[in-house]
């Protein structure tokens, strides 16, 4: 199920040579080729494992994180 503040990978166009290793390695079938670039085809089934992120020979692929801080003055 996709939520609407899911973080998903960024994929920088310029960079992507449709190499399809990402798709090839991607666990969960989330990635496919589109005109000879890398897409999100199936954005729900990303499980966020990085896997496509380690593989990618020309870096176009990253995962940003989101860090939470907890309010001040509570310990988590």
């Amino acid at each position: 199920m996709t939520t609407p503040n899911k973080i998903m990978p960024k994929i920088d166009l310029a960079k992507c040579n449709g190499c399809g290793v990402c798709v090839e390695r991607c666990p969960t079938g989330a990635l496919a080729i589109q005109d000879g670039k890398v897409f999100m085809a199936r954005p729900d089934l990303c499980s966020y494992c990085a896997t496509c992120e380690d593989v990618c020979p020309t870096e176009a692929i990253a995962l940003p994180y989101q860090i939470v801080l907890a309010p001040q003055g509570r310990s988590v």
